[in-house]
């Protein structure tokens, strides 16, 4: 808002003099992180975003009020960057967490700011400042503790549907699965895990073929991956050549992706093909020091163990979490 140019001429307000007030301050732009939303998709038909300006100044002294402040709300784990520069401005991983992206003008100032002793009746106020623009970059990256990746087809979401509640699409088609679910794995009494499926990999994921590259983002934030194999794929693909292609993806993502421990899982084993490649399979890996585990998401033979084993994973990595500032203090 603008500041007031206004003089007091009252009756009974002898030299009543200027009394012009101050413009309010703008809105600032603020993103909140709201733990009831899923997706960015309301923000796809919200390409600019203003917050009120404030209002001018007024004779009498009075003031203009504040711009109120709008307030953008994203899912849990929203990455706010600047799109000109790259700069990562928050990371919004914690319900009702926010960050002001872009602060309101301030106000101009009154004429009653500029009396002095030679200047009693000034004709002088200041315009109000704009406000700060800025353009954003919004990527959401899903928070689990566990992330499940594999070809397309290995079995991902009828894994995460088995373990949990939740009921991703299952079909027996290629990318069947097109955006990522969660699902929250009961351990034992007050203990849980939150399991991820995101789309199958395949060779270049992380050059953008496929579905790989805007999912592998997500994988950078779980704690642990459970790597699943399919031992019931089709004459011509070896299930060795698969483990060596999606772990080479990983290990190509610039995300932090191949860092992460891995759990490798065999699937579908209930059928006599993938039982009968088990064994050859387990040798090989047992040469290279690879342990491997064996399930069955349609008669669930397997699941118990490797429920338990990823509860031992997080376990110790939430130790080494815990201990890492203690050993960096004693350095």
């Amino acid at each position: 808002g603008n500041g007031c140019i206004a003089f007091r001429r009252e009756k009974f307000v002898p030299r009543g003099g200027p009394s012009g007030g101050d413009g309010g301050r703008g809105g600032s732009v603020r993103v909140r992180a709201d733990g009831r939303l899923t997706t960015l998709l309301d923000l796809r038909y919200r390409p600019r975003i203003q917050a009120a300006r404030g209002e001018h100044g007024r004779g009498k002294d009075q003031y203009g009020r504040g711009g109120a402040d709008e307030v953008v709300r994203v899912p849990v784990g929203t990455v706010v960057r600047d799109a000109d520069t790259e700069e990562e401005l928050a990371d919004l991983r914690v319900d009702e967490e926010e960050i002001v992206v872009a602060h309101g003008g301030r106000g101009g100032l009154g004429n009653f700011h500029f009396t002095t002793s030679t200047r009693q009746a000034p004709r002088i106020a200041t315009d109000g400042e704009p406000g700060e623009h800025r353009t954003l970059k919004l990527e959401l990256r899903l928070l689990a503790d566990v992330g499940v990746v594999g070809f397309p087809n290995a079995g991902k979401s009828s894994l995460v549907a088995r373990l949990s509640a939740a009921r991703p699409k299952i079909a027996d088609y290629p990318f069947t699965t097109l955006q990522p679910h969660l699902g929250v794995v009961r351990i034992d009494e007050g203990a849980s895990f939150v399991i991820a499926d995101v789309p199958g990999l395949i060779e270049g994921a992380h050059k953008g073929v496929g579905l790989g590259a805007r999912f592998l983002r997500h994988l950078s934030r779980t704690g642990t991956l459970i790597h699943l194999l399919d031992l019931s794929a089709p004459e011509g693909r070896d299930p060795l050549a698969d483990l060596a292609t999606i772990e080479d993806e990983l290990a190509r993502s610039e995300m932090g992706v191949g860092e992460k421990p891995r759990i490798l899982v065999a699937n579908k084993i209930d059928l006599p093909e993938a039982r009968e490649r088990l064994e050859a399979v387990r040798t090989e890996l047992d040469a290279r020091g690879i342990e491997i585990l064996a399930i069955s998401t349609a008669t669930g033979e397997g699941l118990r163990e490797l429920v338990h084993r990823v509860a031992e994973e997080l376990r110790a990595a939430k130790r080494a979490e815990e201990n890492e500032p203690a050993e960096s203090d004693g350095d």
